[in-house]
């Protein structure tokens, strides 16, 4: 250490080392645990931006030996005027010094508010997503406004540059060795990182400017506070109806009831008995959180265990795929001849069943990247005017010409409707988007879809 400086910083295979006196750390103690193996001080690197606000407000000298980057030369190319909702977005997420999660629903323009947020900081940038497919799309954007290569980690490639795409996977391998050559980290579809694996490609990054970007941050399981943690709180939201004819395609969501036919309304009914009989005999409560494991580990071990889970899958598939729903599903699809459609299911099973029944295209985890980009390309063209998928389409996939979905089955998630919704709102000349729900009339659907309409997006057609 230099004569005069009081506390090092060193970044250490993903965690931050620092030494110095106990009065020069006493500041910023609250993030440091002693190590004695190296008789150190050790912190978490995503506090590094707290650290060193903390010595420089206290003017504490330091000396920094964490960070591996440098102030960068940016010139945007091909800008446009941005809209008055990134504007907004950009100076909420500066004022909180440059740690946040903004809120935005798919096509309201994410990734160019990115790319002013990069050229607002000009440090080296890492941009974090949860696909492939989606380090490819960011890759091409910022190429295009930068002028300059764009560096690409994951799906085989491992190259490097002062802004660069990664995906999630590769971003928690590869942290504990670039983790200090990025001022800025964006978290794309950020509710993402809150899991186990993928939380530790934020926490061993020392970024101190950190933005999230997410349209849907609703969680089921207490995820938030990892997320406020990890990259800051929520500094800006704006919602769908919000946007809707201006930025987003004016929409229009209808539920349509479907009565099942009467040998699958009996199956059902002889099913469904069997299934909550098992559940009201060994008090299984789903709304407890150990419901499910309960629910699995009874069924394993009990005499009429398997019986009980078999009745449950046979419920679930006669609610899901009626042939009512398929008739329907061909009734939509005549009314919106000529338009781009997905249709959204549950499972893979019931995807492939209506590809093999309409001939159409099927898109599920299953489908090669290969295929799956031929088949997404083909939609684009209209080539294939109908996407069946089972829950790829959910997020991540640029389809702006869609302006037809078809809900077949799904879960009770807000964030699934909410992100579903989200795959036909992008906004063309002359176009009204319609979302279909499918539900099976007298089934579990009909609480199913009412917990999942529970968002302001849906409110005004709650009724219908």
């Amino acid at each position: 250490m230099e004569e005069g400086k009081k506390v090092a910083i060193y970044f250490s295979q993903g965690t931050l080392l620092l030494e110095g006196a106990e009065e020069a750390v006493n500041p910023i103690y609250r993030y440091l645990k002693l190590d004695p193996r190296v008789k150190m001080y050790r912190a978490q690197s995503y506090n590094y931006g707290p650290i060193i606000r903390k010595l420089h407000g206290g003017a504490i000298p330091y000396e920094d030996n964490a960070k591996s980057f440098m102030p960068l030369e940016l010139k945007l190319k091909n800008a446009f005027a941005p809209r008055t909702h990134q504007t907004e977005a950009l100076e909420a997420w500066l004022s909180a010094q440059g740690r946040g999660i903004v809120v935005m629903p798919t096509g309201a323009g994410k990734s160019y508010f990115a790319v002013m947020a990069i050229n607002r900081i000009k440090r080296p940038s890492l941009i974090v997503v949860p696909t492939i497919e989606l380090m490819e799309q960011w890759a091409s954007q910022l190429e295009k406004f930068f002028g300059r290569k764009t560096g690409m980690l994951g799906g085989g490639s491992k190259e490097i540059s002062e802004i660069t795409v990664s995906t999630y996977d590769s971003a928690v391998l590869q942290m504990e060795f670039i983790g200090n050559r990025f001022g800025l980290v964006i978290f794309d579809e950020c509710h993402h990182l809150p899991g186990p694996v993928n939380r530790m490609a934020a926490s061993m990054c020392i970024a101190p400017y950190r933005m999230g970007l997410t349209a849907t941050p609703e969680r089921d399981d207490g995820g938030e506070d990892i997320l406020h943690e990890l990259i800051g709180p929520i500094v800006y939201q704006i919602h769908i109806d919000e946007l809707e004819g201006k930025v987003l395609a004016p929409y229009r969501t209808r539920r349509i009831l479907l009565e099942l036919e009467p040998d699958e309304a009996a199956e059902y009914a002889e099913a469904r008995k069997t299934y909550t009989s098992f559940i009201r005999a060994n008090n299984i409560d789903f709304g407890d959180k150990t419901g499910w494991s309960k629910f699995i580990g009874l069924c394993a071990r009990l005499p009429h265990g398997r019986k009980a889970f078999e009745a449950y899958l046979t419920q679930k598939r006669i609610a899901r795929s009626s042939r009512s729903k398929f008739r329907k599903i061909w009734d939509i699809m005549r009314e919106h001849r000529g338009e781009r459609i997905i249709v959204f299911t549950a499972e893979n099973e019931t995807a492939y069943k209506l590809g093999e029944y309409f001939l159409l295209p099927v898109l599920t985890h299953r489908t090669k990247i290969s295929e799956r980009k031929e088949f997404l390309d083909k939609f684009r063209q209209g080539d294939y005017p109908v996407l069946i998928t089972s829950k790829v389409l959910n997020e991540g996939v640029d389809v702006p010409e869609a302006s037809v979905g078809i809900i077949v089955s799904g879960s009770a998630s807000i964030r699934e409707h909410v992100q579903r919704l989200g795959r036909i709102l992008r906004a063309q000349k002359g176009k009204e988007a319609v979302l279909y729900e499918l539900v099976s009339e007298g089934t579990s659907e009909m609480s199913v879809s009412k917990r999942r309409r529970e968002h302001r997006a849906y409110k005004r057609f709650n009724k219908i």
